[in-house]
């Protein structure tokens, strides 16, 4: 029994495929099936029942498969814990973002962890908050950024920002003109949405309803960018984060307004797994983006001005 068996197992679970896991471990279908009839052989038990048309993992398979995956996380984290003891800033950091945070925030990151931190290697994964988590938890990330939500206390995390929330509509619209609105403003309107797995839509229509807005039924975005555009058209209002309006002069049509006291936030944080030894690269990192986003946000709020 070795670490590539493991490997091999894991790949097979993923794929449901011998050719495809062979292709993603870099060995002939032929070797890894026998490496996996030996594992069967030495373990006692049969992993994977196989037919000519598909590959079914059996009960013992899954639980050993766990095991697995558990056992090649701890190895992957010795690695990289070496790795950060001789430099913690001169590593790979597997950083998972949520699609609302990813393309208003990296612009402005990217390039000061290049200057800043040259050697520090991002591998960026845009993803929904459900899958981020899950994938957190498995290992197959090694941090993520994302707005704050219940029941992620079991992460180690760290603040970066709080984030207003700004009222969008069309330049057509009666509360064009207006620099700040109330939540009473909010009364009868038309609001449009993101789809389902955004965090931000649970966020925004907490904040609608309990003003008496409305979501229009016959749509929902499924980016900030499909929302900005369509409310641009005139098709309803909607509350985007600030860090997505810092560019609003592009966007022909759109009119912004932030919200009177107390407005709506929400709080953009670092998680990481408790225990992982990943803590002395997020620390900087996170102490960093928190400074590049305070500089935007009062960059935009002088330019709103």
């Amino acid at each position: 029994m070795n670490l590539n068996d493991f490997r091999y197992l894991v790949a097979l679970n993923q794929t449901k495929h011998f050719g495809r896991a062979a292709e993603r471990c870099f060995v002939s279908q032929p070797t890894l099936s026998g490496q996996l009839v030996k594992l069967e052989q030495e373990l006692g038990v049969t992993l994977v029942e196989r037919t000519r048309r598909s590959v079914m993992f059996t009960p013992a398979g899954e639980a050993i498969v766990t095991r697995a995956q558990k056992v090649l996380l701890s190895v992957d984290e010795v690695k990289q814990e070496a790795q950060r003891w001789r430099d913690p800033m001169a590593t790979t950091l597997r950083l998972g973002l949520i699609p609302t945070v990813a393309p208003y925030l990296l612009p402005h990151l990217l390039p000061a962890v290049q200057e800043k931190y040259p050697d520090l290697n991002l591998e960026l994964h845009e993803l929904q908050t459900e899958v981020l988590l899950k994938q957190l938890q498995q290992g197959s990330l090694d941090a993520l950024i994302l707005a704050m939500l219940p029941g992620m206390g079991k992460f180690e995390s760290r603040m970066l920002y709080q984030e207003p929330m700004v009222f969008a509509a069309s330049k057509q619209h009666e509360f064009a003109e207006k620099e700040e609105v109330s939540f009473s403003d909010l009364q009868g309107q038309q609001v449009l949405m993101l789809e389902d797995g955004h965090c931000l839509r649970d966020q925004a229509l907490g904040v609608c309803f309990s003003a008496g807005a409305n979501e229009d039924p016959s749509f929902r975005a499924t980016s900030l960018e499909t929302l900005r555009h369509m409310v641009a058209l005139g098709r309803g209002v909607t509350l985007l984060p600030l860090l997505a309006c810092s560019q609003r002069d592009k966007f022909q049509g759109l009119c912004y307004a932030k919200f009177c006291a107390p407005e709506p936030t929400r709080d953009i944080v670092m998680l990481w797994r408790s225990g992982s030894g990943i803590e002395r690269t997020c620390t900087p990192l996170s102490e960093l983006c928190s400074e590049v986003v305070k500089e935007v946000m009062h960059s935009y709020i002088q330019n709103a001005g």
